[in-house]
């Protein structure tokens, strides 16, 4: 009878290996099934050899930084429906393994199929997940190493899923609300464009030709439309130019800084700015501290969040402070850049012990200011550049009629 030599693990999510003699590689895995051990590999005793020869050979060195391209909506949706596995019972492993049943995606089927294969291999999941940096950040990881020191890994996912839920219902508000007024500026720029750059110069050669004096509007309108005509390929060179020089700009530590500063003292946009920063902070602070995370810790996790260079830095000082001895609001308030109602809720929260439930609240709060200074910032927009538009438009009608008007004088 053949000897197979199989790979699996047992119902408590150990690894188990070995050997069991069975007519046929489906025998085999019944009986292995019967045992309580469910079989990933099974694989004849004289085949074993090579083909993990072959695998070795063909199989890449993982490395650091891999990306599985799992997107906001995946992880938080990947997250849930782990946690839920777990808080069913499901061992870690076999909750991978029903994970990578249903997984849609190749990429992501893949990932948590490397995933199931180093846990089993003895790896902490967070040691994993690490090797997955661009789609796991160090607040998913350090979240999830405080669940498996504390045991609760189950309750760390299920709010690791709020956290990102709520993460991405922000960013889905803002994007939502800007994208509306965004879009009416690029198609109104671009027929304003077309008009004066291709339309108009052809209407206003008849008046040329005339040998007459224009009305003021008249020559104001040929003059810039002769301008675009004449150097409408020079201008859009700058303009991507001007963009990729800036972007680049941007991405340097000065740049950046500077940057970040000016968002934050635009007006509207700034306030905007920052309630969205202050929101993202005290949600990932707070879900961070209930999940058992140290406090240094926390903040230095928390911070990278917030995506402004400049609140960035004050929240970094504040924690050198706090290492000193500080509170957390007395740097936070000195700074200047966080308001009265963000340091003093986190006042009473220190001196109540209940740090956790403030910062949420302050995160509640700012989340719904986002939501109505975006509903009264695009109730503005819409009609202000409705007009700006409807005036450029009138005034190219204006200068177009005028000349025809007294043209139309001149005959009778």
């Amino acid at each position: 009878m053949p000897v197979y030599q199989y790979q699996g693990y047992r119902s408590d999510g150990g690894a188990a290996t070995g050997i069991i003699d069975a007519e046929n590689v489906k025998v085999a895995r019944l009986k292995l099934r019967k045992e309580g051990v469910y079989p990933t590999d099974v694989v004849e005793q004289g085949q074993a050899s090579s083909r993990s020869r072959d695998k070795a050979h063909s199989s890449p060195e993982r490395s650091i930084g891999r990306s599985a391209s799992l997107t906001a909506n995946d992880l938080a949706l990947m997250t849930r429906q782990f946690a839920t596995l777990l808080v069913a019972g499901l061992p870690l492993i076999e909750a991978l393994g029903v994970l990578v049943d249903q997984a849609e995606k190749k990429s992501i089927k893949a990932l948590l199929a490397d995933l199931r294969e180093q846990i089993r291999g003895g790896k902490a999941l967070s040691a994993v997940l690490e090797t997955y940096e661009k789609d796991f950040s160090p607040i998913y990881v350090h979240m999830v190493r405080a669940g498996e020191a504390s045991g609760a890994l189950d309750q760390i996912l299920f709010r690791l899923a709020e956290f990102l839920e709520k993460q991405l219902a922000l960013k889905n508000k803002v994007t939502n609300a800007m994208l509306y007024p965004i879009i009416m500026l690029v198609i109104g720029s671009v027929i304003l464009f077309f008009l004066i750059t291709f339309v108009v110069p052809k209407i206003t050669l008849v008046f040329a030709q005339q040998k007459q004096a224009l009305p003021w509007p008249t020559v104001a309108l040929m003059s810039v439309s002769q301008f675009f005509a004449d150097y409408w390929m020079g201008l859009v060179g700058l303009i991507l130019g001007g963009l990729y020089a800036t972007r680049r700009f941007v991405r340097t530590g000065a740049g950046r800084m500077m940057a970040d500063r000016l968002i934050l003292k635009l007006p509207l946009l700034g306030d905007v700015a920052r309630m969205v920063s202050i929101s993202r902070l005290t949600s990932t602070l707070s879900t961070m501290l209930a999940s058992g995370v140290q406090l240094l810790d926390a903040m230095d996790v928390s911070k990278r969040v917030m995506n402004n260079r400049v609140l960035e830095e004050t929240v970094e000082t504040a924690r050198q402070n706090i290492r000193e001895g500080e509170t957390i609001a007395d740097p936070l308030k000195r700074s200047g850049e966080f308001p009265a109602l963000v340091t003093h809720m986190i006042a009473v929260g220190e001196k109540s012990g209940e740090m956790e439930e403030m910062l949420r609240r302050v995160s509640q709060i700012y989340d719904g200011e986002v939501e109505r200074v975006i509903g009264r910032l695009t109730s503005l927009m819409e009609p202000i550049m409705i007009l700006a538009m409807g005036a450029v438009v009138l005034f190219i009608v204006v200068a177009i009629l005028l000349p025809i008007f007294e043209m139309g004088q001149m005959v009778h």
